[in-house]
C-alpha cells in the first residue's frame, strides 16, 4: 500500500505491507518517534517506508499527528473489507519497570480510550503528550476500536515504547488471516 499526503504542515510519502517481516525505513525528522515506529514495524511484522518533512520548527505535533492520520488510512486500506482476518488483538507490554496493555478491534469502527500518565514531558524531540495523539489519528484513520493503557512505569521512555509495542503486537495478533468472511453476525465490518 502506498501514500502521500501534503499539506502546509507536512510532506508525508508512505509504503506499507502489514504481511511483512519487520524491515523499516523511518524519516521524520523527530529521532524518539522514528525509534517508537521502528519498534511497531519489527514487533508487529510490517514493512514500512515512511518519510515525512514536517514544521519542526514549530514542534512535533504536526509530524507525528499526520503520520498517524497516513499510517491509519494505509492500514485501513490495506485490510480492504477486513473479512479473513481475526480482527480482536490484545497485548501486554512490559519494557523493564513499565507495563502496557492494548485491545483492539478492527471494527470499522473508529474510538480510542487512552489512560497513560508519563512522568517526564519529552523523550529526546519528541513531546510525549504526542502518544495519545497518534494513537488517536491511526485509530480514527483506520477504523480501529482501541483500548490503550499504562498499567504503571516511571521511566517516559519505556512507558512510551511499551505503548507502542503493544499497539504493534496486538494488531499483528487482529490481522491474521483465518481464511473466512468477515468475523461479524451482520456479515459484514
Amino acid at each position: 500500500m502506498k501514500l502521500e499526503r501534503k499539506t502546509k504542515e507536512t510532506d508525508i510519502s508512505l509504503e506499507l505491507d502489514i504481511y511483512g517481516s519487520g524491515k523499516c525505513d523511518i524519516s521524520t525528522g523527530v529521532g524518539f518517534f522514528d525509534h517508537m515506529l521502528t519498534a511497531m514495524c519489527v514487533h508487529g511484522g510490517f514493512d514500512m517506508t515512511l518519510s515525512c518533512k514536517g514544521d519542526l520548527q514549530v514542534d512535533c505535533h504536526h509530524t507525528v499527528e499526520d503520520c498517524g492520520i497516513v499510517m491509519g488510512k494505509a492500514f485501513g486500506e490495506a485490510l480492504g473489507d477486513k473479512s479473513g482476518i481475526a480482527r480482536f488483538g490484545t497485548a501486554y507490554v512490559p519494557m523493564d519497570e513499565a507495563l502496557a496493555f492494548v485491545s483492539l478491534d478492527i471494527s470499522n469502527r473508529s474510538y480510542l480510550v487512552f489512560d497513560a500518565a508519563f512522568k517526564a514531558p519529552m523523550c529526546g524531540d519528541y513531546d510525549t503528550q504526542m502518544t495519545v495523539e497518534f494513537f488517536r489519528a491511526f485509530a480514527v484513520n483506520a477504523g480501529i476500536t482501541l483500548h490503550a493503557k499504562l498499567m504503571y512505569g516511571e521511566n517516559a521512555h519505556h512507558a512510551t515504547e511499551a505503548l507502542y509495542k503493544a499497539l504493534a503486537r496486538a494488531l499483528k495478533e487482529a490481522v491474521k488471516k483465518n481464511g473466512g468472511a468477515a468475523l461479524s453476525s451482520k456479515g459484514v465490518l
